[in-house]
């Protein structure tokens, strides 16, 4: 189980969360919570008629997931978004051996432009 699955058994068993029960069960503040949903299309609660996000379980998950990227692993927005597509494709979120290779080409391509 990791850290997301671990959180997530937190999370009481709702239909709906508004967006201040998220961000206690996330502890990640509700301006920050928004600013996500611009960053992450992945990250996009409905809103009741009052205009009030309504999050669901998967939401929190994605919150989390997110929140990890960025704050643990130290991810940048971009990335962090890249894997997240990746994760929602199914695609094995370890990196890619062939992508390995390719900045490897790169990077010795430019080591040799620079010597």
């Amino acid at each position: 189980m990791d850290e997301v699955e671990r959180q997530m058994s937190r999370v009481p068993e709702k239909t709906y969360y508004r967006i201040g029960e998220v961000a206690k069960l996330t502890k990640v503040k509700p301006y920050v919570l928004r600013f996500w949903e611009t960053e992450f299309k992945v990250m996009a609660p409905p809103k009741s008629r009052s205009k009030q996000r309504m999050y669901r379980r998967k939401d929190i998950e994605t919150i989390l997931r997110i929140k990890q990227l960025l704050y643990k692993e130290r991810f940048t927005i971009e990335g962090a978004r890249k894997r997240l597509n990746a994760l929602a494709r199914g695609e094995s979120s370890d990196v890619s051996t062939a992508g390995l290779e390719g900045l490897r080409e790169e990077l010795t391509e430019l080591a040799e432009l620079l010597a």
